[in-house]
């Protein structure tokens, strides 16, 4: 609105100008009208371009490069050129419009571009400052419910360790062989729920303090570290009669961090018990650049994969959990430089392998 304010602006200023160049080329228009049969010379000035026609709007002669004329106006710009259209009130050689071209100065432009990038500028640092006091105000209440679910999850993972912790202890000094079948298997299912939310802890305790925790890594030995998180998913595996078939090359070791490769491979068993179905199938194998972990369960629709990292993500509504397994897999080889794909086929079965 400036900009065609200004331009308006400049236009009427040249139309007074414009007007007494335009009384001048008439005027030998005129002379040229009455002594035709001495002087053929069509009349020109330095000044301007100027350009006659008739009562149709056909040329009559032109001295313009720029054949287009907006008889609807009677100044305008075009380009880097102003125009004014005149009416005479004698029809000289024919003449119903006489148009005037000349050169708009650039001054005003650079004028006008300056005078709205200071104002812009102006006006777009103090809108930046009012949006964000503005915004700052409105999400205040957000961030007061985010912080404290925050301060809750924190608390409610520090309650958890110690009572956690104490029933997987106790249960470990339970001497299950001597138990009649039924105790013992209330046992079995006591330490599962057990381990389920020990799982759950050390999640949401790496998801909490993962800034905080400062890295050991060492050489491990990764054949040592899977068949030691086997074991530990042994019971759930069996829980749901779900066989793990294991093809692990021996001396294979990365540089990481124990805690943070355990972690890493206890997610993916976790979501392949989970997600597996009853007497399905879990293969596992190591190899020279490679590791995955391949289950019979419920596969991944295809839209969804490129999802399965972020947090909160879920393949199955219906299974529980928090959506929070992969978006730390994803995290650990984020920062150790490990690549992590996953193929799966709905309904069918889900291979996930991390490789280096």
């Amino acid at each position: 609105m400036y900009y065609n304010f200004q331009k308006d602006l400049m236009l009427q200023k040249n139309r007074l100008e414009l007007s007494y160049l335009a009384n001048e080329q008439l005027l030998k228009l005129k002379d040229l009208h009455v002594n035709f049969d001495k002087n053929r010379v069509y009349p020109r000035d330095v000044r301007f371009n100027s350009a006659i026609y008739d009562s149709s709007k056909k040329e009559i002669f032109s001295t313009f490069s720029n054949k287009h004329i907006d008889f609807n106006e009677v100044i305008y710009m075009d380009e880097d050129k102003i125009y004014l259209i005149k009416e005479p009130e004698s029809y000289y050689l024919g003449t119903k419009y006489l148009v005037l071209e000349v050169k708009s100065d650039s001054s005003w432009h650079k004028n006008v571009y300056k005078t709205l990038s200071i104002y812009g500028a102006g006006l777009f640092l103090l809108m930046v400052v009012f949006g964000y006091f503005l915004l700052r105000l409105l999400l205040k209440p957000m961030r007061e419910a985010i912080e404290l679910l925050d301060r809750f999850i924190k608390d409610t993972t520090h309650e958890l360790n110690t009572p956690v912790n104490a029933i997987m202890s106790n249960i470990e000094m339970i001497d299950t062989n001597s138990l009649d079948e039924k105790l013992a298997k209330k046992i079995k299912r006591i330490d599962i729920g057990a381990r389920t939310v020990s799982n759950l802890y050390q999640d949401l305790t790496y998801l909490t303090l993962a800034h905080k925790i400062v890295s050991n890594d060492e050489d491990v030995n990764l054949q040592e570290v899977i068949e030691e998180r086997i074991e530990y998913f042994t019971l759930f595996a069996q829980s749901r009669k779900i066989d793990i078939n294991c093809d692990l090359e021996e001396n294979i070791s990365l540089h990481i961090d124990r805690k943070k490769i355990t972690k890493l491979i206890d997610n993916l068993l976790s979501n392949a018990v989970k997600y597996n179905k009853i007497k399905g199938t879990i293969n596992i194998r190591l190899q020279d650049g490679y590791f995955e972990v391949h289950d019979s369960g419920r596969g991944i629709a295809q839209e969804k994969i490129d999802a399965m990292f972020e947090r909160y993500t879920r393949a199955d509504e219906s299974v529980g959990g928090f959506g929070i397994g992969l978006s730390i897999v994803h995290m650990i080889a984020e920062e150790y430089t490990l690549h992590v794909k996953i193929t799966s086929k709905e309904k069918k079965w889900t291979k996930v392998r991390v490789s280096w």
